[in-house]
C-alpha cells in the first residue's frame, strides 16, 4: 500500500510539473534586436541633402555642393519634435540615390566637406548623432545603395566603395538600432558626367549576404531592413498601413526566373500580409511620409498630415503588428518647419491621452481555463510584454471575461502576445454583455506583438474575449481597454 501511494503521489506531481511547465514555442522565433524593435513601435526616416534645396523629389547625382547650406540648421530641434511626437528612434538618410554623403567620407570627393556648410568641416551624421543620444533616441542610418553621382556605378569596384561607406558609418557614430537600405537601384544619373542608365542585376550585384554579416559584426545590435530582410521587411507600399492580418513570419520569393531575392528585387505578393507559418521572423515596416513628399517642399506646408490622421497610421501599422516609419523632412534652414513641430507635437499628446487610462487594470478576470498558478490572469494586466496568461495543452479556443463594478466606456482594445513563443493565435472575438445578452462587437485575425482593435463606443460592465482559432495554446502577454479623447 505504501508503495502504490508513492506512486500514485509520484503521478499526480507528475502531472502537476507538466502544467506548470511552459507551453512549447511556436514557428519560428524573433532575435533579441527584433524584440526590441517591436518595443519600439514607432521612428523617423530624415531625408536632407542637396535635393532639398533644389526642390525635388530625388537628385540626379549633378547638384553643386555649394547649394548645400543649411545656415540655421538644428539637429537638436528636429530631434526634439521627434520625441514629443513618441517616437522612438531616427534614422538618418546619410547619403540618398544623389551620392551626397552628410559625413566626410573618404570614399568619394561627392560630400559634405565641399559644401559650405560649417566652412566644410562640419559631420551632419554625427549631429544628429548626438541630438539621438541627448534626448535618448536611438539612432540608425541608411546608405543608398544606388549612387546616381559616382562614375563607378555598375562595376565591381563601387560594391568595395559602398561596403567602405557603410563600414564609416557602422565604425564612426556608436551603437546602430538599425540598418536601412532601399529597394531603389540602378537606372538613369550623372555618373561623373556620363549621364546615362546603368542596369544591375538588383539580386547578386550588392553581394548584400557578404554586406550583411559586415553589418552583424560591426554592429551586432542594429535590426537589418530592406525589402526582403534579414530582419525587417517592407510592408509592400509607402501609405504606412499593413495589411489587417498581418504575420511576423515570412517568406520572401523571388522574381520570376530567379533564384535569389534582394532589395528591389523580389515579388511583393505577400509583404502586407505576411506569410503564415512562414521561413523566418521578418515583421513590417510600414513607412510613409509626414508631407506628400519625403523631401521638403514649400507647396507641401499646408499638407502635413494631422494627428487625426497619424493616430489613424498608428492603428494600422504599430496595432497590426508592424512599426511606423514616419519620414520627416527639414526645410533649407535645417530645421523642421513649424507645422511639422505642430503637428508631431499633438500627435505625441493624443497618443498619450489615448493610452494614458487602461481600464482593464481595473476590472475583473476570469478565464474559462487557466494553465496552472504560474500563468495567472494578473500577468494580462501586469505591463510586462513577455508575462502571460496560458492555457492546458488540450485548450487551444478559451475565451475571458473583463468585469467592472460599475458601466464602462470604451472604443479601443489592445492585445499582445508573448511573441518569445512566436505567434499563435490566428483568430478571435471581442463581445459585450448589453441587455443581459452577450454580443459580438468585433472579430480579428492575427494578434503578434500587437493588436489593436476600435469600434463603436461600448457602455457596459462587463466584455469577453474569445480566441476562436489557435493550432497550440495561446499565450497572451497583455489585454488593454481603452477610450479615445473625445475632440471638441
Amino acid at each position: 500500500m505504501k508503495i502504490f501511494n508513492f506512486f500514485f503521489l509520484l503521478l499526480i506531481c507528475s502531472g502537476l510539473s507538466a502544467q506548470e511547465s511552459a507551453p512549447k514555442p511556436y514557428g519560428v522565433l524573433p532575435s533579441a534586436r527584433q524584440l526590441k524593435w517591436h518595443e519600439m513601435g514607432m521612428y523617423v526616416l530624415v531625408h536632407f541633402t542637396p535635393t532639398t534645396f533644389e526642390n525635388k523629389e530625388w537628385g540626379y547625382g549633378d547638384a553643386d555642393p555649394a547649394i548645400f547650406n543649411p545656415t540655421q540648421f538644428d539637429a537638436n530641434q528636429i530631434v526634439t519634435a521627434v520625441k514629443k511626437g513618441g517616437f522612438k528612434g531616427l534614422i538618418l538618410v546619410s547619403k540618398h540615390h544623389d551620392g551626397f554623403c552628410l559625413w566626410p567620407t573618404k570614399t568619394t570627393p561627392y560630400n559634405i566637406s565641399k559644401s559650405p556648410w560649417k566652412n566644410g568641416k562640419g559631420d551632419m551624421v554625427k549631429e544628429f548623432e548626438q541630438a539621438c543620444r541627448k534626448n535618448g533616441i536611438e539612432f540608425g542610418v541608411y546608405c543608398s545603395p544606388w549612387d546616381r553621382n559616382n562614375p563607378l556605378y555598375g562595376t565591381p569596384d563601387y560594391v568595395n566603395i559602398y561596403r567602405a561607406q557603410l563600414k564609416e558609418l557602422y565604425s564612426g557614430y556608436g551603437n546602430l538600432f538599425m540598418s536601412w537600405h532601399d529597394g531603389a537601384n540602378g537606372g538613369d544619373g550623372y555618373y561623373g558626367g556620363k549621364r546615362e542608365t546603368r542596369t544591375i542585376d538588383r539580386s547578386v550585384y550588392y553581394g548584400w549576404d557578404s554586406t550583411w554579416t559586415m553589418t552583424r559584426k560591426l554592429q551586432p545590435s542594429a535590426t537589418i531592413f530592406s525589402d526582403m530582410g534579414w530582419d525587417v521587411r517592407w510592408v509592400g507600399n509607402e501609405k504606412g498601413i499593413a495589411a489587417e492580418t498581418s504575420w511576423a513570419t515570412f517568406t520572401p520569393i523571388p522574381e520570376d526566373g530567379k533564384t535569389k531575392v534582394g532589395p528591389g528585387d523580389m515579388k511583393y505578393d505577400n509583404s502586407p500580409t505576411g506569410t503564415r507559418n512562414g521561413e523566418f521572423w521578418i515583421p513590417a515596416e510600414c513607412d510613409v511620409p509626414l508631407r506628400p513628399g519625403w523631401f521638403y517642399h514649400p507647396d507641401q506646408d499646408s499638407k502635413v498630415k494631422t494627428p487625426a490622421e497619424l493616430f489613424e497610421l498608428y492603428l494600422f501599422s504599430v496595432g497590426r503588428g508592424g512599426a511606423l516609419d514616419l519620414g520627416i523632412a527639414p526645410d533649407t534652414r535645417g530645421r523642421l518647419h513649424e507645422n511639422d513641430v505642430r503637428s508631431l507635437d499633438a500627435f505625441g499628446k493624443l497618443l498619450e491621452k489615448t493610452f494614458k487610462n487602461d481600464l482593464a487594470k481595473s476590472a475583473t478576470i476570469t478565464a474559462s481555463n487557466t494553465r496552472s498558478s504560474a500563468y495567472p490572469t494578473s500577468r494580462l494586466t501586469d505591463g510586462d510584454r513577455y508575462s502571460y496568461w496560458s492555457t492546458a495543452d488540450s485548450v487551444h479556443t478559451p475565451s475571458l471575461i473583463m468585469e467592472w463594478k460599475e458601466e464602462k466606456e470604451f472604443d479601443l482594445l489592445r492585445i499582445r502576445e508573448n511573441i518569445k513563443l512566436g505567434q499563435r493565435v490566428e483568430a478571435f472575438a471581442v463581445d459585450a454583455f448589453v441587455n443581459n445578452a452577450w454580443q459580438e462587437i468585433i472579430n480579428s485575425t492575427s494578434i503578434g506583438s500587437e493588436r489593436i482593435l476600435v469600434f463603436p463606443v461600448q457602455k457596459t460592465k462587463k466584455i469577453r474575449i474569445r480566441i476562436t482559432q489557435c493550432p497550440v495554446v495561446p499565450a497572451i502577454s497583455e489585454i488593454g481597454i481603452f477610450r479615445k479623447p473625445v475632440s471638441g
